[in-house]
């Protein structure tokens, strides 16, 4: 299972928009958010009929600031499953700009599958 997703920075993207600094680059929150996006694209595709993931464990390394306007690549590809866990391998990099193929972010992100209308139902 792999996905590889293509986000563009904008304003609304930057530390200073999303709470997490006050600098106009790539904040956190929100590369975290573009992590999680590209393994829910990879894990989709396999997800039995009324079913979702959940996230349960995060592990991200923020390397380097991206400015608005900068392209940023986003990989996720299954390190480990077993049964309804899967765990993946995410990487954020640089498309074009004048760092291209600098590495923005790497981590690990687990996710669970669910039935969706049971988990809704403990809530």
């Amino acid at each position: 299972m792999e996905s590889a997703l293509t986000f563009t920075v904008t304003d609304a993207d930057t530390a200073a928009a999303v709470g997490s600094g006050s600098l106009p680059v790539l904040g956190t929150p929100r590369l975290l958010a573009w992590c999680e996006a590209a393994t829910c694209a990879a894990l989709e595709p396999t997800l039995p009929e009324g079913s979702t993931s959940v996230g349960t464990r995060v592990d991200l390394e923020h390397l380097a600031a991206s400015p608005v306007g900068q392209e940023v690549e986003v990989t996720a590809s299954a390190s480990y499953v077993d049964g309804r866990l899967h765990r993946f391998t995410v990487a954020a990099r640089h498309v074009g700009g004048s760092s291209p193929g600098r590495v923005v972010g790497t981590g690990e992100i687990t996710r669970v599958v669910v039935d969706a209308e049971r988990f809704l139902s403990r809530l």
